[in-house]
């Protein structure tokens, strides 16, 4: 991927850009999970008399440009070989959050990713930032209710883009942070009930899923909300 579209938000004065992005929307069961990324904005804003991109110096970034794509094309041990890599590079902050399935049942899953996403935020965005320009990038087209006191007085502007993950390279680590990290949770959910076989599907509606809930019934980590028939 190229930091294309951060180079670009950052011409129009955006002191800050947020990739933000989520996992396991359509999970049938464990947590659904979200990431926010910020890319050193040092590494896109040099003017082209300035040589080229400061990146260049930092070649653990330059490997995960080279490696990111949407978490959707890749396997999961490309995904888990860029996160090691995401967080070695010193030009890369990242925050994550989880909601968990009893809380999905409660206020839906449009809610829940919205407050995994928010927590996202409030865990990157410092008080140092508090004056700061910031836009946000979500993956999607569903923007956040930004509010409560944390968001207030802040100067922050959010943009939706459809398949971001494939197209803003903040989002695309946003989804592979996102996926990585429900992944081993769902892995750690395995060894807990073993007989769902978790750590294959990650939760999701795949025949072998819906065979085993057929055998055994619904677990606690299961979103019963979703109506699932067993």
């Amino acid at each position: 991927m190229n930091l294309t579209k951060e180079k670009y938000y950052s011409q129009k004065n955006y002191q800050i850009i947020i990739g933000l992005d989520e996992a396991g929307r359509g999970s049938l069961a464990g947590p659904v999970s979200a990431a926010a990324v910020i890319v050193n904005p040092k590494i896109y804003s040099l003017k082209p008399s300035k040589g080229r991109s400061r990146y260049q110096k930092d070649k653990i970034f330059q490997d995960i440009l080279k490696r990111t794509n949407d978490s959707k094309k890749l396997t999961p041990k490309e995904r888990e070989s860029i996160f090691k890599l995401i967080k070695k590079s010193p030009n890369i902050k990242f925050s994550y959050s989880f909601v968990q399935p009893q809380t999905i049942d409660k206020i839906n899953i449009n809610q829940a990713i919205q407050k995994a996403m928010l927590n996202c935020l409030k865990k990157i965005l410092t008080p140092k930032t508090k004056n700061k320009r910031i836009l946000i990038l979500i993956d999607g087209n569903q923007p956040l209710t930004l509010s409560g006191i944390f968001f207030k007085n802040r100067n922050i502007i959010q943009k939706t883009i459809i398949k971001g993950d494939n197209k803003v390279f903040s989002i695309a680590l946003a989804s592979i942070i996102a996926k990585v990290k429900r992944d081993q949770t769902m892995k750690n959910l395995s060894l807990k009930y073993p007989q769902y076989n978790f750590a294959k599907h990650k939760g999701y509606g795949t025949q072998k899923h819906y065979q085993l809930l057929k055998k055994y019934g619904f677990c606690k980590i299961h979103r019963q909300s979703f109506k699932l028939k067993s």
